[in-house]
């Protein structure tokens, strides 16, 4: 009886043990998107009883694993397949226990005509999805409150997406939408079952012309480059450079500023901060996590009497945040970067 007990008391703890680790991870990898309760923001709200009641485990371990490539959404291929478990489980935890029934689905295999699903999709999908189910733009997040619409339209076409989201899902929210968001139901909207397995399987058809995957950048991470001229010389070229190309000049101080007293920073390290205001309120419309690396900046250091100018290389913001509509304005970054790096050591 004895170790009956303790092995009940065991279990519990593994049990609570094992919610409280699905909640710390998912505060750690999820909340700052998707809503610290799940209710949305930069990513699409978890909590709603239409996405939980269609969206099985399978379907969340296999978003959580491969993520969706070039959006938003990350691959969490470091996580141990417990991880993944306890995040599920503390997802389940979002449903609310007052929930309406959801509308019955069937189960039975989704036999459409993918010719008669395209028109359907033109007419009733694209304006929200996109023409090739390419998805909403944006992240959602606007830059004044109370947001119109609490999600931006997920990528259908994404090789994600398909890859988690089984026929019976896509079908279930298609007959169901989703309350809280602007995916309604096409079954009060008119549309019969089988017009309904008709878009299914046009969207199953996306599978055979997924975006291409990104491919490795073969440049560094770091842009780089000598200067012949003085450390104060090269410090006024960066400035002049960079306000020459619609920058305005934010502030400029020592790489060890306020980590040591004043008078005992190393005053061969320094970093001028620049912005144009246009251009990151562009790129925090594309992704706000992109204000960490805000405002611009370039390093000009002197070591053994050389002076160099270095600058992170944007290019690899785009992979690091998995935005492919941040490539662009991150290669013209790039580009405008190495000019200034290029006119301040000349």
């Amino acid at each position: 009886m004895f170790r009956g007990l303790v092995l009940a008391a065991l279990l519990a703890v593994t049990g609570s043990a094992a919610a409280a680790d699905g909640a710390k991870l998912y505060r750690h990898h999820c909340a700052a998107c998707h809503g610290l309760h799940g209710e949305g923001g930069v990513g699409v709200p978890l909590a709603l009883p239409d996405f939980l009641s269609t969206a099985d485990d399978d379907f969340l371990r296999k978003t959580l694993r491969n993520g969706r490539p070039g959006r938003i959404m990350p691959a969490f291929r470091n996580l141990a397949d417990a991880e993944i478990d306890a995040l599920v489980a503390h997802l389940r935890s979002f449903a609310q226990p007052d929930a309406p029934a959801p509308r019955p689905v069937s189960k039975a295999p989704v036999k459409g005509d993918a010719a008669k699903g395209r028109q359907l999709f033109a007419t009733h999908c694209a304006a929200c999805h996109g023409a090739n189910g390419e998805g909403g733009h944006g992240t959602g997040v606007t830059f004044s409150r109370p947001r119109d619409l609490p999600i931006m339209p997920p990528a259908l076409n994404n090789p994600g997406f398909l890859a988690a989201a089984s026929d019976t899902m896509i079908k279930a929210t298609l007959m169901r939408g989703r309350e809280g968001t602007p995916m309604i139901s096409y079954l009060d909207q008119g549309l019969s079952e089988q017009d309904i397995d008709d878009i299914v399987a046009f969207v199953r058809s996306f599978e055979a012309s997924t975006p291409a995957q990104r491919a490795p950048l073969d440049e560094p991470m770091i842009l780089e480059a000598e200067s012949a001229y003085s450390l104060e010389e090269t410090v006024e070229n960066v400035k002049r450079a960079a306000v020459g190309r619609n920058f305005r000049l934010i502030r400029e101080q020592t790489l060890e500023h306020g980590f040591f007293s004043e008078g005992e920073e190393n005053a061969k390290q320094v970093i001028v901060y620049f912005c144009n205001f246009n251009f990151i309120n562009q790129a925090l419309s594309l992704d706000p996590r992109v204000g960490l690396f805000l405002p611009c900046r370039v390093t000009v250091v002197e070591q053994a009497g050389v002076v160099k100018v270095l600058s992170i290389n944007p290019k690899h913001l785009g992979a690091l945040y998995n935005n492919r509509e941040l490539d662009a304005a991150c290669e013209q970054m790039t580009d405008l970067y190495k000019e200034i790096l290029e006119e301040a050591t000349l």
